[in-house]
Order: structure tokens, then C-alpha cells, then sequence
């Protein structure tokens, strides 16, 4: 590999860590607990119940004996484990705005990195692509996480490929197949994050809801303008990323009208599909400031949690 490409790819990390620390940091003014709401998952000191609390959380074995309903306080996880999984279908390799939908699936890995790089907290890689899946072991670290993203901007995993069902003939993954490096072997409960333009239509919402019995799972799906709506320039070739084939397509006004009309379906059908599985989902496109949009979901998060 070039001493170009590897300047480059340090260049844009530089960059995506300042952003992180500074501009996306003092929007949100805490930790990573604004990702994962709710209570830890070791058990503390009883109290007694008032209004508000969480039916859950009583414990009815206090309750009996001081003829009082009590509920018992949760202890926050103090270390955190990420599970990162993203999609490197060759349709990521997509963008007409200020970067590729792949460069900014890069941008969300390194967000969500930066922000949980606290002491003792761990991150791990599932990468999908046409050539199968490469799992990169969970560990601590500024270093650690630098070298995920190295990676996912160079192509070069360091981590342990694996083959099989996941590797497809034509360019294409299988989300759903990958999805199952995060169930089986069973992962420490905590934090998955699947970054994916969720155009793949191979049962990946049924291995997203078998992950949400563990885990605190956030989908972030990445959009280009143009997939929404086609511009009006005449006869237009179209190329698909994943099998090569070409179409020319006229771009009238009844052409165009219908094309938005599937494409908002499509993605319609997505958001249902990730709210069914009871996932977080973060929209992310490539026109727009990703650092606002991280920090609005992150904020609405801690609101529904303050609110629980």
C-alpha cells in the first residue's frame, strides 16, 4: 500500500477525531451513557417506590417484608463494550454530495468510537463485503479504534476473515448472515451499532430483533440525495454497484415522479422494518452535517431515557 494512501487515510482520521472532540463533544456536554439509555445491569440498594419509577425495577421480595413497595436501584456499567458491524456492499461506494456513502459509514464508525473511547471501554468490528466477513476482536484504546478506521478507509481488516455464507457471487452481501458474527458466539451485553444503506433484502430485521434481547442496538442508515429522487438531464445511464449491469433511463417528469414515489416507499418499508426489531434508528446522508444529526439522536435518546 502507498505511503499516499496512508498519509491520506491520516489525514481524514485527524480530521474526523477533531470533529468528534470538538464540534460533536461540547453539543453533547457528557459521556457515552446519552448512547445507552437505560439502567446497568448490576443490582444496587433498594429504596422505597414513588411515582414515576419503573414497575419493573420493584422488588417484590422487600416489598413483602417491610409491607412497603421498594424498588431496587440499578448500578450504571462502568465499562462499556461497542460492537460496530458495518456494510461495505460495493452501493456504499455511492455519493453525488460533499463525500461517498461509504466514507461517511467511515464517519459513523469513528463518531461512535470517539465517543465511547472512555477507560477501560472496548470496541469491536464486523466488516461485510462482497468477499465475506471480517471480525475484528473488541479492545480498549485510542490506538485500537485508529486502527478499525485505518482500516475501514484502506480495505486492509486487521482482524480474522472469514468466508462462507456471507460471500456472494456478483458483488453483492448478505446483512443478515453477518448480523450473526454479533449472536453467535455470544457477545458481552452492551452496545451494537449497524451502519448499512439496509438495501439488502435478505432477512437482516429478523437478526436485528435477535439481537435487541441483549444488547441496546442502534441502526444507522446512510442515504444519498440522488437515491431519492432523480435529476432531469435527459436520457440518463444508470450503472448498479453490486452487478455491473447497465439501464438508460429517460428522466420525464412521470419517470421522475414514480422513481421518488418508490424510492420514499423503500425507505419507508426500512424505517418500519428497523422500528419493528425495536432498534434506534439514525438516518445519516451524505448532504447534510453528520455531526448535528449524531448529536440530535443522541439528545432525543437521553430525553426518552430521563423520561422512563
Amino acid at each position: 500500500m502507498s505511503a499516499t494512501v496512508h498519509t491520506e487515510a491520516a489525514e481524514v482520521l485527524r480530521r474526523l477525531e477533531l470533529d468528534v472532540n470538538r464540534r460533536l463533544d461540547g453539543l453533547l456536554h457528557g459521556d457515552y451513557r446519552g448512547l445507552v439509555p437505560g439502567h446497568g445491569s448490576e443490582t444496587g440498594e433498594t429504596r422505597p417506590y414513588v411515582p414515576g419509577d419503573d414497575v419493573r425495577r420493584i422488588d417484590w421480595n422487600v416489598s413483602a417484608r417491610s409491607m412497603d413497595t421498594h424498588v431496587r436501584e440499578s448500578i450504571a456499567d462502568r465499562e462499556l463494550e461497542t460492537w460496530v458491524l458495518v456494510d461495505r456492499s460495493p452501493s456504499l461506494d455511492f455519493g453525488t454530495a460533499r463525500t461517498t456513502k461509504a466514507g461517511l459509514a467511515v464517519e459513523a464508525v469513528g463518531a461512535i468510537g470517539f465517543l465511547t473511547a472512555r477507560t477501560g471501554n472496548r470496541l469491536g468490528a464486523v466488516v461485510v463485503d462482497p468477499d465475506g466477513t471480517t471480525v475484528i476482536p473488541a479492545k480498549p484504546g485510542r490506538e485500537h479504534l485508529l486502527a478499525v478506521l485505518h482500516g475501514l478507509l484502506t480495505g486492509a481488516r486487521p482482524g480474522t476473515r472469514l468466508g462462507g455464507s456471507e460471500r456472494h457471487a456478483g458483488g453483492t452481501t448478505d446483512l443478515g448472515a453477518a448480523l450473526g458474527h454479533l449472536i453467535v458466539p455470544p457477545r458481552r451485553r452492551g452496545l451494537i451499532v449497524v451502519v448499512s444503506d439496509f438495501l439488502s433484502t435478505d432477512g437482516w430485521a429478523r437478526a436485528l430483533r435477535g439481537l435487541t434481547a441483549r444488547h441496546d442496538v442502534v441502526a444507522i442508515e446512510i442515504v444519498d440525495p440522488r437515491e431519492l429522487e432523480l435529476p432531469s438531464v435527459g436520457v440518463l445511464t444508470l450503472v448498479d454497484p453490486e452487478t455491473g449491469r447497465t439501464r438508460e433511463v429517460p428522466t420525464n417528469r412521470r419517470v421522475r415522479d414514480r422513481y421518488a414515489a418508490a424510492a420514499t416507499e423503500q425507505r419507508r418499508h426500512i424505517a418500519d422494518e428497523l422500528r419493528s426489531a425495536g432498534v434506534g434508528h439514525l438516518q445519516l446522508r451524505t448532504d447534510r452535517d453528520w455531526v448535528i444529526d449524531v448529536a440530535r439522536f443522541v439528545q432525543a435518546r437521553r430525553a426518552m431515557a430521563a423520561v422512563r
